[in-house]
């Protein structure tokens, strides 16, 4: 693409999948039809969960912020790409792909966080059982909450102001999709070694430690799965839990692939298709896992269908 080298970088070039022309058309409609399933699905869980007296717990009080974060991750990155599947050369101002770095850093770190919390709920439900209304009480919910958010902000903020403080001259082709953190830190032209070093330090603190952590929490749940005498108790615990670990496993092992490579190791397409993954392709599973494989959930969906369609 022969879309611009300047002296002074005044607008970045973002390749994303040029190197797949023939498809691009393809792959809109294919983008297009993930995302506006994944709105739908996340925003029918946000209802849900608002709607049936059934659901104000603990559980689905973080599901449902779960499920905002998921839709604004996703609104940060899916709709620029569709629109540049369809250009022939997308271009984005570095103010631009400052605040889109940003938000990505800001939910992607508040969606790790979440998840992690929700892990905790689920060992302190099912390891702590008598404990749990102590533990998980609304005070301790919001501040999990609110922490979780905080945590985004304070990162996003300080990551993105790093990396744009540093001077970009000469080449402005982003070889990805989005302004992630590795593809605009590798055009800076001064020394990137403490902006690789706050990335290292991001990933450990927000992907390794909450993944260490969910595993410790479901370790734990396993313990305490083996102890239950009925297999009507493991099968309901096991119902309740895999959901939220297969979102886990797939969101957290894409991300720390992509961001724990060694630099020199990294692939341009390898960070293509795995940030594809969770950032277009991981947000659809969770209105899937978390309402066609949980049962009060979708009771929930059948009472309010009939409510609204069939009367009281």
């Amino acid at each position: 693409m022969g879309c611009g080298n300047g002296t002074v970088v005044t607008e970045f070039v973002l390749l994303g999948f040029s190197s797949f022309e023939s498809l691009q058309v393809p792959l809109f409609y294919g983008v297009l039809c993930i995302y506006l399933v994944t709105l739908l699905g996340n925003v029918l869980i946000i209802l849900l969960t608002l709607a049936d007296p059934a659901l104000h717990l603990p559980m689905y009080f973080f599901l449902r912020h779960f499920s905002m974060v998921e839709i604004l991750y996703t609104t940060t990155t899916v709709p620029r790409m569709l629109v540049d599947l369809l250009s022939s050369c997308p271009t984005i101002p570095p103010a631009s792909c400052f605040t889109q770095l940003y938000f990505f850093a800001l939910f992607g770190i508040a969606e790790c966080c979440l998840l992690t919390v929700m892990a905790y709920d689920r060992y302190a439900a099912i390891c702590r059982p008598l404990h749990y209304t102590t533990l998980m009480n609304r005070g301790a919910c919001v501040s999990m909450v609110g922490a979780s958010y905080l945590m985004g902000i304070i990162t996003g903020t300080a990551h993105s102001i790093c990396i744009f403080t540093l001077p970009f001259h000469g080449t402005n082709t982003v070889h990805h999709f989005l302004c992630d953190i590795l593809p605009v830190l590798r055009l800076a032209s001064a020394s990137t070694f403490w902006g690789e070093v706050g990335n290292l330090a991001v990933t450990i603190a927000f992907i390794v430690t909450p993944f260490l952590l969910i595993m410790a929490s479901y370790a734990c749940i396993l313990t305490t799965i083996f102890g239950v005498a009925t297999s009507q108790g493991r099968q309901k615990i096991f119902s309740t839990c895999s959901s939220h670990l297969f979102v886990v496993l797939l969101f957290f092992g894409t991300g720390t692939v992509a961001y724990m490579r060694p630099w020199a190791d990294a692939s341009q397409d390898t960070d293509q298709i795995l940030g594809f993954f969770y950032t277009v392709v991981t947000p659809m599973f969770n209105p899937f896992v978390y309402t066609l494989r949980n049962k009060e959930v979708t009771g929930a969906m059948r009472r309010l269908v009939k409510r609204h369609l069939w009367g009281p």
